[in-house]
């Protein structure tokens, strides 16, 4: 396929994620909390998903993060 990769790694911006309905769908898949996480969601927009991960409250392990970065990328 002729489309460029959007260029989303761990660093890039949450809100950037959630703003993109494919890369939303990926976060979905991997972290299903984010749909009943309100507040809490607006709050973490503006860091990575690196800086996200690094907190315990979000239930991210560092096999996960990867394997999302992973599909994020084929996006």
């Amino acid at each position: 396929h002729t489309q460029m990769s959007k260029g989303y790694s761990a660093e890039t911006k949450f809100g950037t994620l959630l703003d993109d309905p494919a890369a939303k769908s990926v976060l979905v898949k991997f972290l299903p909390q984010i749909e009943t996480a309100g507040a809490m969601l607006n709050m973490a927009r503006g860091m990575s998903l690196k800086t996200i991960a690094g907190f315990s409250q979000a239930k991210i392990t560092p096999d996960q993060l990867q394997a999302l970065v992973s599909d994020l990328e084929k996006i």
